[in-house]
């Protein structure tokens, strides 16, 4: 984590950010995909994604309707093991893709900001290492982002 934590301190655009985090995200915990969901107003937007097929980049959702906000709003990680039996999920935005299990953690800077999103095409239980690595992803994002608030979306109905 360490060699992240210092190309994440070189990172020279928010891009650099967002790629450096999917792909860590990604890597790191062995997933079929990661996302990075940064807070726009009260909408969750897809900015950036490394996965095995197109899942959400470029899209925005309700926070109050997608489960990167209730992470945010709830300030907590949450790990699904299979998201077909979990209420949070909105099961028409994940039926097209391939996403069976996810975990997510909000980037608190200290407020909400955004999210990292990881996920699996099978049914998969995140391990508290796993979650650690995630969580800990999710701190040193929060300051690299922070570098760059002319890049960041207006931070939303989180916030207040």
């Amino acid at each position: 984590m360490s060699e992240t934590m210092e190309r994440l301190a070189g990172a020279a655009t928010l891009e650099e950010v967002q790629r450096i985090v999917r792909t860590t995200a990604r890597s790191s915990l062995a997933a079929h995909g990661a996302t990075v969901v940064l807070l726009d107003g009260d909408l969750c937007y897809y900015a950036d994604e490394d996965s095995m097929s197109p899942l959400w980049k470029g899209q925005r959702f309700p926070a109050v309707n997608c489960i990167s906000g209730w992470a945010m709003r709830n300030r907590q990680t949450v790990a699904i093991r299979d998201i077909r039996f979990d209420s949070r999920i909105p099961q028409e935005a994940y039926r097209p893709t391939f996403v069976r299990s996810l975990v997510i953690s909000p980037v608190l800077r200290p407020e909400p900001i955004g999210a990292i999103g990881c996920y699996w095409a099978v049914p998969h239980s995140a391990t508290p290492a796993e979650v650690r690595t995630l969580e800990a992803l999710a701190v040193s994002a929060g300051e690299a982002l922070e570098r760059f608030p002319e890049g960041l979306p207006a931070r939303g109905f989180l916030s207040r």
